[in-house]
């Protein structure tokens, strides 16, 4: 049995139904029950809490491998929940921020201390280091169901951005296997794509006239105020304004793990198009 965390969210939704789909027996984690009537056929699902481990014992009863995701209040409380339930392995999706080590960053810090944590469980893990993922253009679809203008944050900032699907196949091919055991797998998608880029992929998926206006530093910090946390903000800021964070860089791994190419952007798009859709005039 393996344990998926973060169950409803981007990667772990497609981990559950890759799971599913290959018959392998797994366990979606949800805050809520009725989050279950979404599950795929085949998966089971239990409610627990991951900023209180011990609600995660009946979770992970039988499970061999547990999927994790970073940054919650207990991270070594949580694995040492599974270590005594007999984990195997832990997976855990960290990010491509956590080698740089800095502790004064906020976003680095929950993934270095999430890493740590891991690495001293006594249990055997795997780390999967995504870049950013094509989902957060989802971030967009407000702006696109008002107008065809997407107005957006660091517009020169290139990222190898990588489909939740992919990195989803990745710890499906990981779960259980000996091979990578003790591993950091670094982990992105095809190409470097600045915002402007993105627009244009989904300008030709949805047809329609979209166009892009970069923010300046002082627009972008107003945005975010109020809906991002101030130390989230100085943590982006940081990676994109100050060029901490080298995020374009492509990487081989996806190919390499699976035998396949990355998806790209435009096949994401493609995929979720029906998120973007401007809605129809009411009856």
């Amino acid at each position: 049995m393996i344990l998926v965390t973060g169950a409803t969210g981007h990667v772990g939704g497609e981990l559950v139904a890759a799971l599913a789909r290959a018959g392998r027996p797994v366990r979606a984690l949800l805050r809520k029950p009725a989050a279950a009537d979404a599950l795929p056929d085949g998966a089971e699902s239990a409610v627990g809490d991951l900023d209180r481990p011990a609600s995660l014992r009946s979770a992970l009863d039988g499970a061999r491998g547990l999927f994790l995701l970073p940054g919650y209040a207990d991270m070594p409380g949580l694995l040492a929940e599974a270590r005594a339930a007999g984990v195997e392995h832990v997976v855990l999706l960290s990010s491509i921020a956590a080698p740089d080590g800095d502790l004064d960053n906020a976003i680095s810090r929950f993934m270095i201390r999430s890493e740590e944590a891991v690495r001293a469980s006594g249990v055997s893990w795997t780390i999967l280091r995504p870049s950013g993922f094509m989902s957060n253009t989802l971030q967009w679809t407000g702006q696109l169901a008002a107008g065809d203008e997407v107005r957006e944050a660091f517009p020169d900032v290139s990222v190898a951005m990588v489909d939740p699907y992919d990195i989803a196949a990745v710890a499906a091919r990981v779960l259980l296997d000996p091979d990578h055991f003790g591993q950091a797998h670094a982990l992105s998608g095809p190409e470097a794509l600045r915002p402007a880029d993105r627009v244009r992929v989904l300008a030709r998926v949805l047809d329609r006239p979209l166009r892009f206006t970069g923010l300046s530093d002082d627009e972008a910090r107003r945005t975010m105020e109020g809906s991002v946390p101030q130390e989230y903000i100085d943590a982006f800021f940081r990676y994109y304004a100050d060029g901490t964070l080298d995020d374009s860089v492509v990487r081989p791994t996806v190919r390499n793990l699976l035998g396949r190419r990355p998806r790209t952007f435009t096949e994401w798009a493609t995929a979720h198009a029906g998120a973007f859709r401007r809605p129809g005039p009411s009856a």
